[in-house]
């Protein structure tokens, strides 16, 4: 089931694939027959005591639930793709039963668009970057003449502040396709400061295109038009006008870029400038979600260059490492650099260029929501090998001690006081899933009975014992209940034909009778169970399909003691 449009996602929500015990790519037909399966067990008609009667009642009424909306493909499809908070889309219900599920999917981002439309006014996108740049060259130049035996007094190595700047901008929705952004610049260099007042008004032309006017007041007067055009499914184009009032008289210049998509992973661009200097650019971009790289070759009557740069992503660390090099008819460089997300809102890069003439720089960057701050610290001005050293080596071990001290106390932190704070407010909701999952299992035992029975005689699957939650072991490394519960009844009554089978789900905490005993704790399921009379034991994730009995990967007991643990 993919995630629901909304961030603030019910993490009690039911998952309907679980609750029938079916897999996501199930037919009508099986999820027919596990409903009828299950109705055998939780229909009020099948219980005579009037506490598992109203129990049953409860437990059917989601069964049914899931059953009606699993069957009908229209609802399914939009479960499927936004899950149960998008079934309750205001507006859903005039959705045409003939459409096919890409129409139903087209129609609900429609509803969703005209609700955001309703709150366009009270949204704001506030952006801002702070730069600071810093000059410590002094750490690693050495300047004077060695002949002059003049003495000036101590020296002293300076590390100085020596420009800075500030930007700042507001979006301000007027209506759906029209968009006031207000912003501003202050800059300061060596004691000389200057500044910018600016206002851009976008506009979406249509579902291809967007133009926008800027118009800025500051160091000279500045005007800028710039439009974007889809010309074909593969193609597309920007192009941009911009005069700008100088003491000499106006400065044009207008650049055109064209981008063709080869396949879904390469485009190329071709992009002329046509300013002063004048040049033409061409890039070829490889881009997929583990690497990016592009190659870049511009002529122009000034600067001509080639460049190439390589991005290597890591999902699952969320970091990137980046390298580049560039050379050109005024000098060449090298970059190599690393970018980490920190927090959920931060990311922390840092990043080294070793050039010529440019000499060696340490860019620093983080990004804090849509907040950026940048600290370039100009090291050397030449190919000095010590600011080299430090520059790489200080970054990457200063981020290490950070974030072993700070960071990741701190994360850790405010991980368990988001856990108490969700348990706190959630506590309710949680007594009931609690007592729903117990009343669901007390409901299974007769059926789960028989079905021990029917095992025993054939030599078949019977469950010894199941835990699920967070695992631990005692000193003798035998499992204990600790944050978990136990789930024996409930994966007995799953059992037909000595065999096992619970398809991948989002979290196994969805099946009939379990309960999430651990929120925002990584769950485990153990099962230690008996085969042919001879005991075995797995322990699975917990989004892991179950298929038991295990023919290869399943372990052995062959210790009579841990019978009497069960």
């Amino acid at each position: 089931m993919a995630a629901s449009l909304e961030e603030d996602d019910d993490f009690l929500a039911n998952d309907f694939y679980a609750l029938l015990n079916v897999g996501k790519e199930a037919t009508t037909e099986e999820i027919n027959y596990a409903f009828r399966r299950l109705s055998k067990i939780y229909h009020p008609d099948k219980h005579l005591d009037p506490s598992k009667k109203k129990a049953a009642e409860e437990v059917f009424s989601k069964l049914k639930k899931a059953h009606e909306i699993l069957i009908d493909k229209h609802k399914r499809t939009i479960y499927d793709t936004y899950g149960e908070k998008g079934l309750k889309t205001e507006g859903l219900e005039i959705i045409s039963r003939t459409k096919t599920p890409a129409e139903i999917i087209a129609e609900y981002e429609r509803l969703q668009r005209e609700r955001e439309e309703r709150r366009l006014q009270q949204r704001t996108n506030p952006r801002g970057t702070v730069t600071v740049g810093v000059n410590a060259t002094d750490l690693f130049d050495e300047y004077g003449d060695d002949d002059d035996d003049v003495y000036y007094g101590p020296s002293y190595n300076n590390v100085e502040i020596n420009n800075m700047s500030i930007f700042q901008s507001v979006e301000c929705p007027l209506t759906v396709k029209d968009t006031l952004v207000i912003g501003g610049n202050l800059q300061a260099r060596n004691g000389t400061g200057a500044g910018a007042f600016l206002a851009t008004w976008r506009r979406l032309t249509s579902d291809k295109g967007w133009m926008e006017i800027e118009t800025a007041a500051g160091s000279g007067l500045g005007f800028s038009l710039k439009g974007f055009r889809q010309l074909t499914r593969r193609c597309y184009g920007t192009s941009s006008l911009v005069l700008h009032s100088t003491p000499k008289g106006i400065r044009p210049a207008m650049s055109t870029m064209v981008a063709y998509q080869f396949d879904r992973e390469v485009q190329g661009r071709l992009t002329y400038n046509a300013g002063f200097p004048s040049s033409i650019q061409s890039t070829l971009v490889y881009s997929n979600q583990d690497h990016h790289a592009s190659l870049t070759l511009q002529v122009g009557i000034t600067n001509s260059y080639f460049s190439l740069s390589y991005t290597k992503k890591f999902q699952e660390q969320e970091a990137k490492l980046k390298g580049a090099i560039k050379f050109g008819v005024t000098g060449g460089m090298v970059e190599y650099g690393f970018e980490k997300k920190i927090t959920q809102f931060s990311h922390l890069g840092a990043s080294m260029v070793i050039g010529v003439p440019t000499g060696v720089h340490l860019k620093i960057k983080v990004y804090r929501g849509s907040q950026t701050f940048l600290f370039p610290i100009h090291l050397s001005e030449t190919l000095s090998p010590s600011a080299i050293m430090y520059g790489t080596l200080v970054p990457v071990a200063t981020y290490f001690v950070v974030k072993k001290l700070i960071v990741d106390p701190f994360l850790k932190q405010q991980k368990e006081q988001e856990l108490e704070q969700k348990r706190e407010e959630h506590a309710e909701k949680l007594a009931k899933r609690k007592q729903e999952a117990k009343a669901a299992t007390d409901l299974m035992k007769e059926t789960v009975e028989r079905n021990i029975e029917v095992e025993e005689k054939k030599m078949g699957l019977i469950i010894v014992k199941a835990l699920y939650g967070k695992l631990q072991s005692s000193e003798d490394g035998e499992l204990m209940d600790g944050e978990c519960i136990d789930v024996l009844v409930q994966l007995q009554a799953l059992i037909k034909d000595s065999k096992l089978i619970v398809p991948e789900t989002v979290s196994k905490s969805g099946l009939p009778g379990f309960y999430d005993p651990c929120i925002g704790e990584e769950k485990s399921l153990y099962i230690r169970y008996k085969f042919r009379n001879r005991l075995h034991q797995v322990t699975l994730s917990d989004t892991e399909v179950i298929r038991l009995p295990q023919q290869t990967t399943h372990k052995t007991i062959p210790s009579k003691r841990h019978w009497s643990q069960s």
